[in-house]
């Protein structure tokens, strides 16, 4: 990666560990009882706002290191498997981003997934996938 793009994709790494504090800080808005979250709609925001994250972050370095425009980035789950293919790593990294995607996309955002330890390990997985594409 040239010296250009690894500048580009350096403040989109900002950018996405900024998605994840926010996540983080939203969660916190939660009160916890028995290992749950209780309020829905911070839990739902804070998987949002971090699966957002981790989707940022894989979308810039496709752009800065593999070529693509945004106007082609992937439109869906199976695009970004496909596309993170290109990326070193990628077992790793799509094993992260599986993750990010079932816990904190489907489970907490869609289907109200409330378990606490299950979620702080989606929100591992995402700066997993930021630390994985920063090196």
């Amino acid at each position: 990666m040239k010296t250009g793009e690894r500048q580009i994709l350096s403040e989109y790494i900002r950018k996405a560990n900024r998605y994840l504090e926010n996540a983080k800080h939203t969660i916190n808005n939660s009160p916890v009882e028995y290992g749950r979250y209780q309020d829905e709609k911070y839990v739902c925001e804070a998987a949002g706002i971090a699966y957002r994250g981790a989707l940022k972050a894989i979308q810039e370095y496709l752009i800065a290191a593999c070529g693509y425009t945004k106007d082609k980035l992937p439109k869906t789950i199976e695009g970004y498997q496909y596309a993170m293919k290109k990326i070193p790593h990628n077992g790793k990294l799509s094993n992260a981003f599986a993750t990010v995607y079932d816990v904190l996309h489907i489970g907490a955002y869609y289907n109200d997934l409330n378990d606490a330890e299950v979620i702080k390990i989606g929100f591992q997985r995402v700066k997993e996938i930021i630390n994985i594409l920063s090196k």
